[in-house]
């Protein structure tokens, strides 16, 4: 069970030390179905080469690494990623990746929680203007609105659900002031 969760970014170090933790919440949300970039059965091996991907890119400073850790055992239930990194002619805007919550922790506010930091961090590195997409009508489409993301649309048969089988994705923007 899920307790009291803090969120916080990672150092690079600790983004390369948690690899393990990453990898565990990421197979737990193909398992469970979440279209996140990845096909079912999803190894060890290819989750912990995609952790290790963005520990180098929190190391190169183009991403933030945010985790949610569960108070009572210290163990990781959930992460997002602030993609820093953007197009020389969008210094102020930053996209939303891979935001996951293991089955365990859901509906206990720590989606919400990794949100509202991601948001704080976005602000504090100069973004104005955030961007993610999700799969349509999820749980986390339902999270978005509740934030206050704004809907631009729905793109049909954009990606693969990890079993086979296509999935449409919404895409949000969210507009951050005081930035």
């Amino acid at each position: 069970m899920c307790g009291h969760v803090t969120v916080h970014a990672l150092s690079p170090d600790e983004a390369r030390a948690q690899v393990g933790a990453l990898s565990a919440v990421l197979i737990d949300c193909v398992e469970g179905g979440a279209s996140v970039s990845f096909m079912a059965p999803l190894t060890q091996e290819r989750a912990d080469a995609f952790w290790q991907g963005v520990a180098e890119g929190v190391a190169a400073g183009e991403r933030i690494l945010l985790v949610a850790r569960d108070e009572s055992d210290g163990s990781v239930v959930g992460t997002v990623q602030v993609v820093l990194r953007q197009p020389e002619n969008q210094p102020h805007r930053a996209d939303i990746s891979k935001m996951l919550v293991h089955r365990r922790a859901r509906r206990k506010g720590v989606g919400a929680a990794l949100m509202r930091a991601a948001e704080d961090a976005a602000r504090r590195a100069g973004k104005s203007v955030l961007v993610l997409d999700t799969v349509t009508g999820g749980d986390a489409e339902r999270l978005y609105d509740r934030l206050g993301w704004m809907r631009v649309g729905v793109i049909p048969n954009y990606a693969l659900w990890p079993q086979g089988g296509l999935c449409d994705t919404t895409v949000y923007h969210k507009q951050l002031p005081g930035a």
